[in-house]
């Protein structure tokens, strides 16, 4: 399994966001000596939060301050813009990073940002459709001519192939709908399920595999369970009271903002003690030690039949310190439980500490014969 971190971001009004922006770069460096394999960055234009608006500028700053982590858009919103030029980009971000630009796409999950662009939101899952249509073959080499009632293409083709091979990385946001699940197995894509801890998304899991896997058969595909990436919120630290005390910090203002981005947000309560009981009710969110990251995983593993990649799912519900911390413990305990990097260490440890003292004795043994064998060679020369 691999492990990597979803930023919206979430900023609470009344920062600096000049410096919640470079805080946000120095956690993907961070993210990236610790480890961490991946980074998706978001896309609004409202509600004064969510203060990346161009996921392609962002991972070009990141790229340049980072070694190994890659980084994806997460997620374009396609029906804002013109595909070529969004496929274009791409490629040269995929240039640029040396393979490191991912790819991923969705309808726009702020209706403010639609409504602003004069897109009804009905119909941003269509012009969605449409727009990855047209990505995709651009991506794969293809001239297109295309008409929608929203864009043109004429001719249009990328004058450089992907760095990539065989091509860059897609993945599409999926959340309750089915759209994004149909869009992955049309396009062979992979899958960006950004609500799996939230109850109506957690209970869709099971139906997204389905569709992805179905409509993936139907265009000669097969769903691939490794690009399916699950998100949820974690913030850990040494003990669960400590985690909660965390969290006090900015839990309340990001749960009274969802509740007008989302028709059902995914937390309940007025204050931040309300908030953290009906989480931890919910099982929306881990607020918690490692060994809870480690439950929630394997809970989400047993109701998914197996995924690819865990996505922290970001917030500033704690200072920028414990959450620095938070990723700490995370990197240290719980990823490579999932990875496998446990179980040779301990087993070598418990093979040496079980031997029951034989290795100490030869070391003794060894010891005294040198001490011994040194002394004769003294004698025998004086």
């Amino acid at each position: 399994m691999r492990f990597g971190l979803f930023m919206a971001p979430f900023h609470p009004t009344g920062q600096n966001p000049t410096l919640a922006l470079e805080r946000d770069l120095e956690l993907i460096e961070h993210l990236d000596r610790l480890g961490f394999h991946e980074v998706w960055i978001g896309e609004h234009h409202s509600g004064g939060y969510e203060i990346i608006s161009s996921p392609e500028v962002f991972i070009a700053a990141a790229a340049a301050r980072t070694k190994h982590i890659r980084l994806g858009s997460g997620v374009n919103s396609l029906p804002y813009h013109h595909p070529l030029m969004l496929a274009d980009r791409f490629v040269l971000l995929d240039h640029l990073t040396r393979g490191r630009a991912m790819l991923g796409c969705g309808p726009g999950q702020l209706t403010s940002d639609a409504h602003m662009l004069g897109i009804p939101a009905d119909l941003q899952r269509p012009r969605m459709d449409e727009a990855l249509d047209a990505i995709m073959a651009l991506l794969r080499g293809e001239t297109v001519t295309t008409q929608t009632d929203w864009f043109t293409l004429q001719d249009a083709r990328l004058q450089l192939k992907p760095y990539s091979e065989p091509n860059i990385e897609v993945a599409i946001a999926a959340s309750i709908s089915p759209t994004g699940a149909r869009a992955a197995g049309k396009h062979g894509a992979g899958l960006l399920s950004i609500a799996a801890t939230t109850k109506q998304g957690f209970d869709a899991i099971g139906t997204h595999w389905q569709t992805w896997n179905e409509v993936a058969a139907q265009h000669g595909h097969a769903a691939d369970r490794s690009k399916w990436r699950l998100v949820g919120p974690m913030h850990l630290a040494e003990t669960s009271e400590q985690a909660r005390a965390d969290v006090e910090y900015g839990i309340l203002p990001f749960s009274k903002y969802f509740t007008h981005v989302l028709p059902a947000g995914p937390t309940r309560g007025d204050t931040p003690e309300e908030i953290i009981a009906n989480v931890d009710e919910d099982g929306f969110a881990v607020i918690g030690t490692p060994d809870d990251a480690i439950a929630k995983i394997e809970a989400l593993l047993d109701e998914s039949g197996g995924f690819g990649t865990f996505l922290l799912f970001g917030h500033d519900w704690a200072s920028p310190a414990a959450t620095k911390h938070s990723f700490e413990l995370f990197a240290q305990y719980v990823m490579p439980h999932f990875t496998g990097q446990l179980v040779r260490p301990q087993a070598s440890c418990d093979w040496v500490t079980g031997s029951g003292g034989e290795f100490v004795n030869r070391a003794i043994q060894a010891i005294t014969k040198a001490i011994t064998d040194h002394a004769a060679e003294q004698q025998s020369t004086s």
